[in-house]
């Protein structure tokens, strides 16, 4: 006979022990240790065994949870545990063997419900504990977006963004305590919603409506350029565009984005994915805060940016699986060391604007194979009274894959 799990983790809503199935409860009436916050420990009555509340952070828990592996464990969690909640972390140390989940309905399943809307098209995310600036990529015209809450104060956070963007006409639900008996909704748009007071426990709805003008910063690489606050070392709006086709990103790989200038290939990558990681790697001091303003106004707070000169700033990162060079391609060893670094299906891809860099590109092409690129723009511009095109400078673009 195949032993029970040791650990269950049961989802638990504002309606507490009435709104659990009969597994849950008689998982909750044998536990011998309990833990979960204060405010669902408080929905059990007290049956005599080990209570335990989560502590912060809630890696600390782990090395409690092992002492107590014989014993019958159940773990309080809201809602879905599967969705941003607690079962993820506890896979990191425990096999799934161990465990067994008796999910609750989350959030987005209630305000779904509340809201009439088909979970299947709405972008759901989490605030809680992380930046508003999250929002900005899923802020579209007509998009729906469900967001939980990281306190009281983040629908009003989330308003000043919406509006920031012209996104005030956009309409905004409020849901709190949603399936319990303070559960409470507070409708308006960004432009009129209230600062507060709202509940700790929210769950924010936004129904995007663009105002006139506002810009269209769509997922899709090759962003305006004035989407991004630079100092002129940018890669062009056309070339950026060329250049996260060849790096191909994809959901949980990490980018190398050497001589970053502004950070544009790097937030243009993390922007197609949430999953998506980057390193931007600038040795100039004042581009530095260019690249948090943008990845921060960009909506991707989570672009790592590492001051210092490649290939030495290299040498203690992570191993990437794809690489650009937009910038210090000419500095001895940078190519090199870059090429070293990646995986076998590895990406790398470098740009050049100069003579000199386009000599490491031609050699680089020789050695390694891949394709060279050249990419020659002109955009309309004003010749006295007239209409003409205005070139930029060609780039030269090296790719190849790491067999």
């Amino acid at each position: 006979m195949t032993a029970l799990p040791w650990l269950t983790v049961v989802g638990i809503g504002e309606d507490g022990l009435d709104g659990l199935s009969e597994a849950a409860l008689r998982a909750i009436t044998a536990a011998e240790v309990l833990v979960g916050g204060a405010r669902h420990l408080a929905m059990v009555p007290d049956a005599g065994c080990e209570r335990l509340v989560w502590p912060s952070p809630f890696d600390s828990m782990v090395d409690e949870l092992r002492k107590r592996k014989r014993l019958r464990v159940v773990v309080l969690a809201s809602g879905d545990p599967m969705l941003f909640g607690v079962v993820p972390v506890l896979l990191r140390h425990f096999d799934l063997s161990e465990m067994t989940v008796l999910p609750g309905l989350s959030a987005f399943t209630l305000a779904c419900a509340r809201l009439g809307w088909a979970r299947a098209w709405v972008e759901g995310l989490t605030l809680h504990g992380r930046p508003v600036d999250l929002l900005h990529p899923a802020v579209q015209p007509g998009a729906r977006i469900l967001a939980l809450s990281s306190d009281g104060t983040t629908p009003a956070k989330a308003a000043a963004l919406l509006r920031a963007r012209g996104y005030g006409p956009s309409r905004m639900v409020v849901l709190e305590h949603m399936g319990g008996p303070r559960e409470r909704r507070v409708e308006a748009t960004a432009d009129t919603l209230p600062d507060g007071p709202f509940a700790d426990l929210n769950t924010i709805a936004i129904e995007c409506v663009a105002a006139p003008g506002a810009p269209l910063l769509a997922r899709v690489p090759g962003l305006p350029d004035d989407a991004f606050r630079h100092d002129g070392q940018i890669t062009k709006r056309e070339v950026r565009a060329v250049t996260l086709a060849a790096l191909a990103p994809v959901p949980g790989q990490t980018l190398w984005d050497v001589g970053a200038g502004c950070g544009s290939v790097a937030i243009e990558w993390l922007r197609t994915h949430p999953k998506c990681n980057a390193v931007a790697v600038e040795h100039r001091a004042d581009r530095l805060a260019l690249i948090a303003d943008n990845a921060a106004a960009l909506g991707v707070p989570n672009l790592r940016v590492v001051e210092g000169r490649a290939p030495d700033a290299l040498a203690d990162l992570a191993p990437p699986d794809a690489v650009f060079v937009g910038g210090g391609l000419t500095a001895p060893g940078v190519a090199e060391a870059c090429w070293n670094a990646l995986p076998t299906g590895g990406r790398f891809v470098a740009n050049a604007v100069t003579l000199e860099g386009e000599a490491v590109l031609i050699a680089l092409h020789r050695r390694l194979g891949g394709s060279l690129t050249q990419v020659a723009v002109s955009r309309a511009a004003a010749v006295g009274g007239f209409t003409g095109w205005q070139p930029m400078r060609p780039v030269v673009q090296f790719a190849a894959i790491k067999p």
